[in-house]
């Protein structure tokens, strides 16, 4: 099947489907921000798809973001019989599933803290990984708005800062990315309340933002977070050379976003991909001009 289209099927369920070139187009940037991130010397790993949902209630996940939360559970065996799926909503009774024990995280870096809790880690500890995240939204529309997206992000562990900046350099990138891609971004503040609203952490998030999103139209494609040292801390995440809770600090990309933003603003999924291409050669010439003659 062709799809010549940005909007797919399956968007009123907030589960697009990709035809071959909107695939092509969201593994070349994925590649792209991936590569950003092993030149910056990040690990690539591979976080598991599902979180156990104590784990995330550790992070205040549930008490921040309810309105954005997934779950998953299994069937009850012994009431499935009696409390089959209806035929008219296509769904089960609540009668019918076991408690739900897992998450389905609404971003990629939860994993990476959750797997490095208890570890001693180095001052400049960069990771990097793309998974699927889940929100549930009042609407989904298309590649802009959806119920299960993929999240490239490039995770900061470390010394404050390292982390702090890990984001300087990735705001530098986004902005001469989006140049050279002809994509008009606006960088705004955001107010994701990473922190207990009560703490005085939350405060200092009032007046001073820890995210920055890069909006195209009225768009978020991309993010910068700060955390401070709210997950080395509530994840035992100490550092080697102090024994103090690491810094943390994330570099996010929603590549359907992404594949939303360049569709509208090149037309087709042909000139948006030829404009990543092109985007990626003129910083690599720039790079290797900036770099100098090798003697």
């Amino acid at each position: 099947m062709t799809l010549t289209s940005p909007e797919t099927v399956g968007e009123t369920r907030g589960l697009p489907a990709l035809g071959p070139e909107g695939t092509r187009l969201l593994r070349l940037l994925d590649d792209t921000f991936e590569g950003w991130g092993v030149a910056a010397g990040a690990r690539p790993m591979t976080m598991p798809p599902l979180l156990p949902a104590a784990d995330l209630a550790k992070l205040d996940y549930y008490d921040n973001f309810p309105h954005q939360a997934v779950v998953a559970t299994s069937l009850d065996l012994e009431r499935r019989t009696t409390d089959p799926i209806s035929a008219d909503t296509g769904r089960f009774p609540t009668a019918a599933l076991e408690p739900a024990a897992l998450g389905l995280p609404s971003a990629s870096c939860y994993a990476v803290y959750l797997t490095h809790q208890g570890t001693r880690v180095a001052d400049d500890t960069l990771v990097t990984i793309c998974s699927w995240c889940y929100r549930k939204e009042t609407h989904y529309e298309g590649m802009r708005r959806q119920l299960g997206f993929r999240m490239r992000e490039i995770v900061a562990i470390g010394a404050q800062t390292h982390a702090e900046q890990h984001l300087a350099s990735f705001t530098a990138r986004i902005h001469a990315f989006a140049a050279a891609l002809d994509l008009p971004l606006r960088k705004e503040a955001a107010c994701d309340p990473f922190f207990d609203k009560g703490t005085s952490k939350a405060v200092l998030q009032r007046l001073t933002p820890v995210k920055y999103e890069f909006l195209y139209e009225d768009l978020a494609i991309a993010s910068v977070n700060t955390h401070r040292n709210f997950f080395g801390d509530r994840c035992d995440i100490t550092l080697e050379s102090t024994g103090a809770p690491a810094f943390t600090s994330c570099v996010a990309f929603g590549l359907e976003r992404w594949l939303s933003a360049l569709t509208r603003r090149h037309g087709s999924w042909e000139s948006a991909t030829r404009a990543v291409l092109d985007a990626n050669a003129r910083l690599r010439a720039d790079a290797s001009v900036a770099a100098g003659p090798v003697i």
